[in-house]
Order: structure tokens, then sequence, then C-alpha cells
């Protein structure tokens, strides 16, 4: 039996599906359970329509001044390394792990520039000490790769 797609308007950027203002078309599941109760998207109507082209002119504004700021904090990052201390065990074995929350707050503090945790993409929390990589989406078309230095406290 097959299901209708559901039709929502991305109110965020979604990896793999869009950016804010894009109408798309997904399972009734995904729409319902996670999409939409996490702000993500919103029920697409006729009024809808409205806000998705006021999202969109919002979004064209910002991205225009926002690709030259996007492509110089890139440089930054790129010769920043991140250092951060947690308590380990044996072998450097952390107790507990560094997730991108703690990684945009270490950038703050090491003097780069102010990054969405959400912009952040780790493959698998770090538990280890030592040195790692990461990459930040800091727009559609701009990403850093940045060093992290986790030591052992």
């Amino acid at each position: 039996m097959a299901r209708t797609p559901m039709k929502l308007i991305l109110t965020q950027e979604v990896t793999g599906l869009g950016a804010p203002g894009d109408v798309v078309d997904v399972a009734p599941g995904y729409g319902r359970n996670y999409l939409i109760p996490r702000g993500f998207a919103m029920r697409w109507t006729r009024g809808g329509e409205k806000q998705v082209a006021q999202i969109k002119r919002a979004r064209a504004v910002r991205e225009i001044r926002s690709l030259e700021e996007a492509q110089a904090a890139a440089g930054q990052l790129e010769k920043l390394t991140v250092r951060l201390k947690r308590k380990a065990g044996k072998n450097g074995r952390l107790f507990g792990s560094v997730g991108p929350a703690d990684i945009a707050s270490a950038v703050k503090e090491s003097g780069g520039p102010d990054v969405d945790k959400r912009k952040i993409l780790i493959a698998d929390p770090i538990k280890i000490a030592g040195a790692h990589r990461a990459q930040i989406r800091l727009h559609p078309e701009v990403s850093a790769a940045i060093k992290i230095d986790v030591q052992a406290d």
C-alpha cells in the first residue's frame, strides 16, 4: 500500500532535504513525527506560500552578504587549532565525550568566530584524547575543516 507524500515547507536547513523556504514532499511519518515537532518544517498551505516567498527573500539577502563573511570565517577557522581539556582514564579514553556544543564553545574561546553547533559535523562523538578533525558548514557553498586537539586532564 503506497502512502501519499506529505507536503511541507522547511523553516530550517535540513541536511539532505533542503534549505529554509523550500517546499518538499516527505513520508508522512517523517514529517509528522520528526520535522514538524522539532520546528524544522511546517505544513504546506496556500497561505504558507506567502511565507515561503518571504523566507526565501530573507535568505537571499542574508546569503549574498554572508557568502563573503563565510569565506573569511572559513579562512580563519582553517588556521585555528581548537584545544580542549577533558578528564580521561587509562589509554587516553575520555570520561564522557566531546560533541558539537563543546567544539562550538571551544572555537569561540580560541578566538574564532561564533559557530552554530548544528553546523558542526563530526562522524562520531570524540571519546579518545588526541588530534581530531571536524567539518563546519558556514554557508551552503562554504565549509571549513578545523583541527581539534583533545588533551587528557
